[in-house]
């Protein structure tokens, strides 16, 4: 069987290349803003899939390795895409949804008040432009309100 690319792949497909990354992230609801950098490479598997791996600095000043999978499922009817990184041992399973140029990947995962508790959290990628994008990472507490607590911008290696 051999899938040819459709038009939902190649809106994937802006995303190949090599980027660099700076950030900030809320640690803690009393906590200063925590600064992160790294590089990210995102490349295309079959036209069908892209595949990023990021390599950069946590918060805490540790090593982090981040890997991302995007694609479109056409017997699905929608994107699907999964996120692991080195920093945790869960496999995040994203529910995708592209809504003009933003990317959205929500999946359910342990709350940071109570990691018996589970919670909703959202991941977006809005593509700025061609050499420019930003990454949000938010959830959603008991009371319904969104909180963002990582906000990163990719810009594309020259």
């Amino acid at each position: 069987m051999h899938t040819k690319p459709e038009p939902q792949h190649a809106f994937l497909q802006q995303l190949v290349g090599e980027w660099t990354y700076d950030g900030e992230a809320l640690m803690g609801p009393d906590s200063p803003p925590e600064k992160m950098s790294g590089t990210e490479t995102v490349r295309s598997l079959g036209g069908l899939w892209v595949i990023g791996e990021g390599k950069g600095k946590m918060p805490d000043g540790g090593e982090a390795t981040m890997i991302v999978t995007l694609g479109y499922d056409p017997a699905l009817g929608k994107y699907v895409g999964t996120w692991i990184g080195s920093m945790m041992a869960r496999l995040w399973v994203y529910e995708v949804t592209v809504e003009g140029n933003v990317i959205n990947m929500e999946s359910d995962g342990p709350s940071f008040a109570d990691p018996n508790k589970t919670v909703r959290y959202r991941d977006a990628i809005e593509i700025v432009s061609s050499d420019h994008r930003i990454f949000t990472a938010s959830f959603l507490p008991d009371d319904g309100s969104r909180i963002t607590f990582m906000t990163i911008h990719y810009r594309r290696k020259k």
